[in-house]
């Protein structure tokens, strides 16, 4: 499956759910991220049951410090 993930193509195989897909990218144990699949932001809470599909595009945004 093909997905897009921050404006770039990546082939997705690993599950279809959203958990899968921030191991997948070592994302799953970082802190302060927010995601929004086709432009729709999806609580952390439904993050391990969310399933992507073909072709979706998923915003990953993570929090930094700074001032």
């Amino acid at each position: 499956m093909l997905i897009s993930v921050n404006n770039q193509p990546v082939p997705f195989t690993s599950g279809s759910s959203l958990s899968s897909l921030l191991q997948e990218l070592q994302f799953a144990e970082k802190k302060g991220i927010a995601i929004a699949v086709n432009q729709q932001i999806v609580p952390k809470s439904t993050w391990a049951t969310y399933t992507l599909a073909e072709n979706d595009k998923v915003t990953i945004i993570q929090a930094t410090q700074g001032g």
